[in-house]
């Protein structure tokens, strides 16, 4: 069984205790935070190695990197092959940093996008311009329906159910 699936089987376990799986990802989230924290000090240096160094760099056990690897794969300059990976696949964490930043406000994930190192990487500014853009790139927009005796949408001055909703 390829690692990943070892990592889903665990941590998206329907079958366990749900105060069991609670503290299983309260506990991963914080290894996780850690991880980032190291690799936010140093944005711009590309952290390579086996799936098992890199557990050991980061101090996790293997199944933690997995998961980790398996977050942050969407945000990387070019995704690690996690669907086959095994303890001796090399990969990157290269990230791209906007990437990274809009993946954990998308994730609602507050205890990574607040970390300070954030603001050694970005102006507050431009912070606040990354966060707005995943907000509003997640937020859908309805257009407003239109009646048939509203004005036709088209312009043309008639009703809409004289011009445009005869079509």
């Amino acid at each position: 069984m390829a690692l990943l699936e070892q990592w889903h089987a665990i941590a998206y376990n329907e079958n366990a205790d749900s105060g069991e799986l609670q503290r299983f990802w309260g506990r991963y989230f914080e290894l996780e935070k850690g991880v980032y924290e190291q690799l936010l000090t140093n944005p711009d240096e590309e952290v390579k190695g086996t799936v098992k160094e890199l557990a050991e760099k980061y101090d996790l056990d293997i199944m933690a990197m997995v998961g980790f690897l398996d977050g942050i794969n969407d945000c990387l300059v070019t995704p690690n092959p996690i669907e086959t990976m095994e303890e001796d696949t090399e990969v990157s964490l290269a990230f791209d940093k906007e990437k990274l930043y809009k993946g954990m406000v998308e994730a609602k994930a507050d205890w990574l996008y607040e970390l300070p190192q954030w603001k050694e990487i970005f102006s507050e500014e431009k912070l606040a311009e990354l966060y707005k853009e995943q907000k509003r790139s997640t937020t859908v927009v309805k257009e407003a329906k239109v009646y048939p005796n509203d004005p036709c949408p088209c312009g043309s001055g008639k009703k809409y159910k004289k011009c445009c909703a005869r079509k």
